[in-house]
């Protein structure tokens, strides 16, 4: 994945024009009249207090070193100042702002965009990252050139507040935060699975937050509310023609009330294409043929094949693929003919709003833009916080995002689909690495939604990415430890969830591309478990 050099995560902004030793020294006309410096501060909050304690560092992504590091006081403030604003050879001198304590992850937003809407923002393509000519920008963005891993894998992310630092660009608010899993970021919706095969799968448990009573609702003006995420979706299902990707997403964007039926009022810009989390949460795995709840007041939905806005990383160069979903059971489509961004032909279906439902829907990660109006221009959803994971050091990790605790160990259990339920309900401390005190009958194989929670979509392998303990090349960076232990490759990870299409199958996440497939039960292959 070939990204910006260096940079930590949720949005990235980086360099203009030159970095990599850019910034520095010379090139002063006045010697007796320094050129003037920037000011930048702000405060770090847990669960709406503050956090002292906490080391937020500056990073000078021209140079590609750490500029300064502080902790935060009493109050959990922070400051920076003698922030330059010169750089010879006619670079833009950029900083970056991170935050770190153990045990915790991290957002950034700014005090004066708390929506985090990035209107009046510049995005610069050949770096791939958001910035701002006045203030700052809340970004994502991977640090590869300041670390390095045993497996050569995609590279860490980190979340951070980017400063291009022109003259008189101080900024304030520029503030973070902190997250330990005990407050989760979203709650997992169920998965609508109503019949049970086996003790412990999906339908047994229901695990996740129920559906509402009367989860979609016909607004009378060609949209459709869905109660569990609060999205609108567009009635006719089938308004347009099958298309290429960019076409499609075009197409969402520039769809306004008198079309396609509407009558809501809504303007070119106000729709879009759904990122796969938002198309994955409309799909019913109870039903097929198409995967979607029975009753709904939805028109010509298809059992064909639907685009996402996400595209398959592919690194800032370019990415031929994009995810699609296939509506006749909910399997997703990828690296094949069907899913080319430039020659498949596929239906598309237009989504608005971003939610005030039972349930928030998370990002899926990825912040690379390929064209105005997908995924990556868009970020729709609740932010992934950096480092995600916080290692329990008892052979468990917690998910700061869903508060869900896993197995560390992901080659411990290989079974057939009921074997490897039976074998996650037997799971207890002293297996598969485990020191947590954990007694049997505590631990569940994971539901398709569970699995897929895990998914980061900036990553273009995520089983090399589980397995990464990246080793920090910078002083006053801390090294990450790896998120799972022997997360195999080229893998079918099985979920608790049958296909309701074919019922002699279960759901699986396969381990490099995390695309959601099909598989026989009667075929052995690796389960994670979760609590």
């Amino acid at each position: 994945m070939e990204r910006i050099k260096l940079v930590l995560a949720v949005l990235g902004v980086s360099l203009i024009g030159a970095c990599g030793g850019g910034g520095g020294s010379g090139g002063n006309t006045v010697p007796a009249l320094p050129p003037p410096a920037n000011t930048a501060s702000g405060t770090v909050l847990f669960k709406g207090t503050p956090m002292a304690g906490a080391t937020v560092t500056a990073f000078n992504t021209n140079t590609n070193t750490i500029f300064a590091a502080t902790t935060t006081d009493a109050n959990g403030n922070y400051s920076f100042g003698n922030l330059g604003t010169f750089c010879a050879t006619g670079c833009i001198v950029n900083y970056q702002f991170f935050a770190t304590k153990t045990g915790y992850s991290f957002n950034p937003f700014m005090a004066a965009n708390l929506s985090g809407n990035r209107s009046g923002y510049l995005w610069f393509a050949p770096a791939q990252n958001w910035y701002v000519n006045t203030g700052a920008a809340v970004t994502r963005a991977g640090y590869n050139g300041s670390y390095s891993n045993q497996s050569g894998g995609a590279g860490i992310m980190f979340n951070v507040i980017n400063l291009n630092s022109v003259p008189n660009n101080s900024t304030i608010g520029a503030n973070f935060n902190a997250y330990d899993g005990t407050t989760p970021l979203v709650s997992l919706a169920a998965t609508g699975q109503t019949t049970s095969y086996v003790s412990g799968d999906d339908a047994s448990l229901k695990k996740g937050v129920a559906w509402p009573g009367v989860r979609f609702i016909d607004n009378h003006n060609g949209t459709v509310t869905d109660n569990l995420t609060g999205l609108i979706w567009l009635s006719n299902a089938g308004c347009f023609a099958l298309t290429t990707w960019a076409n499609a997403v075009t197409a969402a964007n520039q769809l306004a009330s008198g079309a396609c039926g509407l009558s809501d009022g809504s303007k070119a810009g106000d729709w879009r294409l759904p990122n796969i989390v938002e198309f994955e949460s409309v799909v019913d795995v109870s039903a097929s043929n198409p995967a979607i709840t029975a009753g709904n007041p939805f028109t010509n939905v298809s059992g064909g094949i639907y685009w996402t806005s996400t595209s398959y990383y592919g690194g800032v160069g370019g990415s031929p693929n994009a995810w699609a979903i296939r509506m006749s059971d909910g399997r997703y489509m990828n690296d094949s003919n069907l899913n080319l961004k430039a020659t498949s032909n596929n239906a598309l279906w237009a989504v608005k709003g971003t939610g005030s439902g039972t349930v928030s829907l998370q990002a899926t990660g990825l912040y690379v833009f390929y064209t105005s109006g997908d995924d990556g221009s868009i970020e729709s959803g609740v932010p992934l916080p950096a480092p995600r994971m916080i290692d329990n050091g008892n052979g468990t990790v917690t998910d700061t995002v869903t508060g869900l605790v896993w197995l560390k160990k992901a080659d411990c259990i290989n079974q057939t689909w009921a074997g490897a339920i039976t074998a996650i309900n037997a799971l207890a401390s002293g297996q598969c690495g485990l020191t947590d005190g954990s007694t049997a009958g505590s631990w569940r194989m994971p539901n398709r939604k569970e699995m897929q929670s895990l998914a980061d979509r900036a990553q273009n392998n995520m089983a090399d990415y589980f397995d990464e303990s990246f080793v920090s090349g910078v002083a006053g960076v801390n090294s990450q430890p790896a998120i799972f232990t022997n997360f195999i490759q080229l893998q079918y990870y099985w979920t608790s969830t049958t296909d309701a299409a074919d019922s002699s199958k279960a759901w699986t996440t396969f381990s490099c591309d995390y695309g959601v497939y099909d598989y026989p039960k009667s075929n052995t292959t690796y389960a994670l478990a979760v609590r």
